[in-house]
């Protein structure tokens, strides 16, 4: 636990610091921002070699929330399944030869990654395409895995990162507004959550009809690696069991921009995730006092939505200033919505469209937002 928490504080450590020009609600001082990407698990070197008479092992790491598992020198006979699952085998994922057929697999210099596996146990398999025996030529080598932090690590980890609650934190399951706010929690569907390369997490969310999403740059420039979790969000307000998620990766990178700290992608597998819906930009500079909303995976929790603000004596969130910096002068839009890390890449929405006016990106109360106008100008031939 101890030499965990010492790698996440030196990870936090070297999270870029910025400042900002502060509103003349924050008395004229400049607040320090911070990218809200989260780190949430550990790599570990593993060595397990299946073929012959060991045809499967189990990865159990007590308390995890996902297992994710590493494969190399994979040489399957055709017809022979390595396959990845959890215990009841409600969540699986199945790899022939050709392991791009898949579209589960995420290949590197040395072989690839598997889909994670939700919860602290992974099971691995090599079979015959009938479930019976592996041909005798059959092998592969498991050779590292990345399992997510506990509870406790979690919480730990939550205690040293920069904060961006903004006085207390009034952000709730999306489950919360169903029947109070049923508009706002109808554009929740889109929104989903990242986990790069297997060991922190971003927000993303479905931009337009076709298999086009955005987050920040700063969470991937990349698409290697990068699952994307839709429906991670609970089955009741104020729970803790998530209902079921559907995982895809990222296909490909679209654009991308540093100064507007963006990334346009596609993912694999469009089909299954058509059903969560999308949301519109809305590319217009926003009244400073409109009434907005952050839909999100902070501190990589399951799905909130931010929308009210006890700095605004309990009332719905309000953006605070417009046109001040960001990675580029004048690219931000400011507000109090409560955001943590791992809210990075979460859409903005004005609660007069409800459509998306900024893609957040840095903490630090205010918090901020790039203008979607100066993304959409550079986008939109591609949505």
């Amino acid at each position: 636990m101890r030499s965990t928490l010492r790698l996440l504080a030196a990870a936090l450590l070297v999270v870029p610091v910025f400042t900002g020009t502060a509103n003349a609600a924050d008395h004229g001082q400049s607040p320090i921002h911070f990218e809200q990407a989260r780190k949430v698990g550990e790599d570990e070197v593993v060595r397990t070699v299946l073929g012959g008479e060991i045809a499967t092992t189990t990865i159990d790491r007590p308390g995890s929330w996902y297992v994710k598992t590493h494969f190399t020198g994979l040489r399957l006979v055709a017809g022979d399944v390595l396959t990845v699952s959890d215990p009841a085998g409600t969540e699986t994922y199945r790899y022939t030869s050709d392991v791009r057929a898949s579209g589960t697999a995420a290949l590197d210099a040395t072989g690839f990654w598997a889909m994670s596996i939700t919860g602290d146990r992974a099971v691995v398999s090599l079979t015959g395409g009938d479930g019976g025996r592996a041909h005798p030529a059959s092998r592969v080598e498991l050779d590292k895995i990345t399992r997510g932090y506990t509870e406790s690590e979690l919480a730990a980890a939550a205690e040293i990162a920069p904060k961006s609650i903004c006085g207390s934190n009034d952000y709730r399951d999306t489950l919360c507004y169903r029947t109070s706010n049923p508009t706002e929690f109808g554009r929740t569907n889109a929104v989903a959550r990242l986990l790069r390369n297997g060991g922190s997490l971003c927000t993303a969310w479905r931009v337009g009809p076709n298999n086009r999403m955005l987050t920040n740059n700063h969470c991937f420039t990349s698409g290697t690696g990068i699952e994307v979790w839709f429906n991670h969000q609970c089955t009741t307000c104020g729970g803790t069991t998530s209902a079921t998620v559907t995982k895809v990766l990222v296909a490909s990178v679209l654009k991308t921009s540093i100064a507007l700290d963006y990334t346009l992608f596609s993912v694999t597998d469009f089909p299954t995730v058509s059903q969560f819906g999308h949301l519109e930009l809305d590319p217009r500079v926003p009244a400073v006092g409109e009434e907005m909303y952050v839909i999100g995976h902070p501190a990589g929790k399951l799905k909130k939505l931010s929308l009210r603000d006890d700095q605004n004596a309990g009332g719905y969130c309000k953006v605070s200033a417009v046109r001040v910096p960001g990675d580029s002068a004048q690219s931000d839009i400011a507000y109090r919505c409560d955001t943590e890390g791992g809210s990075s890449g979460s859409p903005v929405l004005s609660r007069q469209t409800h459509k998306v006016i900024g893609l957040h990106h840095w903490g630090g109360c205010p918090n901020q937002g790039v203008r979607v106008d100066l993304i959409a100008a550079q986008i939109s031939p591609l949505l």
